[in-house]
């Protein structure tokens, strides 16, 4: 048998994963074959392919970055060299897989990837788990609180151990509190483990079935997409479009201060989130911040994440029966939503027709969707565009703007927090409001200490909903496909044994990391989720958050209006800041 390029004896099973003209630059890009996530690197010697998962939390690998010869991961910055797929620093080695050149495309051969699966024996089934009492048809349906469900799942956690049986109606759901019973989870997906089932649904009768909802192949396409669109190399070119947004963000919070007025910090910092991401999705300046009109599109948004919570945990789907007063509510926000965007979508069509080279390189999210093919060549049908447009639209607005609204909330009660995070500020930015590019923006390791901090104490996402594709096994429970599963991610970041005073707001925890033998679990911290799908926005959060708090302690001070009781965990889908009021002054 002859060689292939690499040396490696050509097999029948090779298969074609991409055009060679559709491979732009020396990568890393994110292919797949055989149900399998690839990672492809140009390099002197010519293409090489390797497994696409990092071996750490399971990140993909297209992902990330080549700097030199070293292909590095976006989670945690592992390297690994371009050419052997060998880390350095550490034992572990990416597989390679076969890659040849035939007819105008790249075939790869993943049979390399083929590993027995481990015969775990399972010793118990889900029936033996401990858990509440459950009612009949109803279970603990009653019991979750939609407002406060993740307090009574942690409550449940700590009564009953880090694995424990509920039901939901007739449907049997496992609750794991243990991230190293998680953390397969999150790695297995999209293969073994998905969303749980309605949440694909419900999206997609909000007109929201996009990255976040999809599964398998289609879930492929889709993340490729929305990943070019949030690079650190886009986010480069978009920043100054973000600095702007922060400048009005500034004159909004002066004009606010010299007038005395106290202000919905939430409410405000969605205002700063919905501008920057309609800019970055849409390039489409709606100006919430400053504009005449300036929250009809907000709105809107406020009632999907909410309604969404409220259908996932409803004992029955009656909304497919009849309207209550909220769901008509609802179908006029979505269908307000839908013309806005409709029009914004059909803009964007007649520019790329006029102008045909913008498909060549989009300037944003939607002139890439308009301009890509889906797994079989076609372009994505329109509902797909919508659904991925709103999609984005909703999770950029809220979750980056609770969470720096928490991490406010803790600063007003740490002087010493605060006062730190004034230094950097002064000291990075000098004389300037905000910083002036991207470079700068990364230069506030404490802000970022913060923002971490606030994740651990109030992640937006306290718990992951899972569902097995096939039958599993967790720890050492037989648990048949299509169980439900709840990992609890705020949990073990409470726990002393994994973060030391674990209820108390401390930023430097993260600057120290560990190095002091105080207890500091980083890898039990999965704020954006782990795995293939951690949050694709993770990136753009933590340079909106630095951006907003280097603003915040340089130019005001910041007072919270009533005590910190008064501020209240609400969840809505997203945990919500309710109550959280400020007035800034000028310093």
């Amino acid at each position: 048998m002859a060689n292939g390029p690499l040396g490696v004896e050509e097999a029948s099973n090779f298969r074609k994963v991409v055009a060679s003209g559709d491979i732009q630059g020396d990568g890393p890009h994110a292919i797949a074959a055989g149900g399998a996530d690839l990672v492809l690197v140009r390099t002197k010697s010519g293409p090489r392919v390797f497994e696409g998962r990092c071996p750490h939390q399971g990140a993909l690998l297209g992902e990330g970055e080549l700097e030199g010869g070293d292909l590095v991961c976006r989670n945690h910055r592992w390297r690994f060299d371009a050419g052997t797929g060998q880390r350095k620093g550490g034992p572990e080695c990416l597989r390679a897989c076969p890659v040849r050149g035939a007819e105008g495309a790249l075939e790869v051969d993943v049979s390399p990837l083929a590993r027995d699966r481990a015969t775990q024996k399972p010793t118990r089934r889900i029936e033996d788990l401990p858990g509440p009492r459950r009612l009949p048809f109803f279970g603990n349906f009653l019991d979750l609180q939609p407002a406060r469900m993740h307090e009574v799942f942690e409550e449940w956690a700590t009564k009953y151990g880090p694995m424990l049986r509920i039901s939901l109606g007739a449907r049997q759901v496992i609750v794991l509190s243990d991230p190293k019973l998680a953390e397969p989870l999150f790695r297995g997906r999209p293969e073994t483990y998905r969303r749980m089932s309605p949440v694909e649904q419900i999206f997609a009768e909000m007109y929201a079935a996009g990255v976040f909802s999809a599964e398998g192949e289609s879930w492929r396409a889709q993340r490729r997409l929305a990943m070019e669109a949030l690079s650190q190399r886009h986010l480069r070119g978009f920043y100054p479009t973000l600095e702007n947004v922060a400048h009005r963000l500034h004159r909004r919070w002066t004009k606010a201060a010299e007038g005395g007025e106290t202000l919905d910090l939430a409410e405000e910092l969605k205002r700063f989130t919905v501008d920057v991401t309609t800019l970055l999705v849409f390039g489409h300046d709606l100006d919430t911040l400053e504009g005449k009109d300036d929250d009809v599109i907000q709105r809107h948004l406020e009632l999907v994440f909410p309604a969404f919570h409220r259908r996932l945990n409803s004992v029955f789907p009656y909304w497919r029966y009849f309207r209550l007063p909220q769901d008509r509510r609802l179908d006029h926000a979505l269908a307000e939503l839908h013309a806005w965007l409709t029009e914004v979508i059909s803009g964007t069509k007649k520019k790329l027709a006029d102008d045909p080279s913008r498909a060549a390189k989009p300037a944003n999210f939607i002139e890439a969707m308009l301009a890509a093919k889906d797994a079989e060549g076609q372009p994505f049908p329109n509902d797909v565009i919508f659904g991925n447009a709103l999609t984005m639209l909703i999770a950029g607005e809220d979750t980056t703007a609770y969470t720096l609204a928490w991490a406010v909330h803790h600063l007003c009660d740490a002087p010493a927090a605060w006062a730190a995070l004034r230094r950097e500020a002064d000291d990075v930015l000098g004389a300037a409001l905000v910083p002036a590019d991207l470079d700068a923006a990364n230069r506030f390791p404490f802000a970022t200490a913060i923002a971490n901090e606030a994740m651990r104490l109030r992640p937006v996402a306290p718990h992951f909903f899972f569902e097995p594709n096939e039958d599993v096994v967790v720890g050492d429970v037989a648990v048949p496909r299509g169980t439900g599963i709840v990992a609890l991610t705020r949990f073990p970041t409470r726990d002393a044994a994994r973060f030391y005073e674990p209820l108390a707001f401390r930023p430097e925890r993260w600057l120290d990391a560990g190095a002091s033998g105080k207890a500091h679990d980083a890898a039990a911290h999965v704020p954006f989720g782990s795995g293939p799908r951690i949050c694709p926005g993770r990136t753009l959060a933590l340079v909106e958050m630095r951006v907003v708090l280097a603003m915040l302690a340089r130019s005001f001070d910041v007072e919270r209006v009533g005590r910190p009781e008064d501020v209240k965990e609400v969840l809505a889908f997203t945990l919500v800041p309710e109550g959280l009021r400020v007035r800034l002054k000028k310093r």
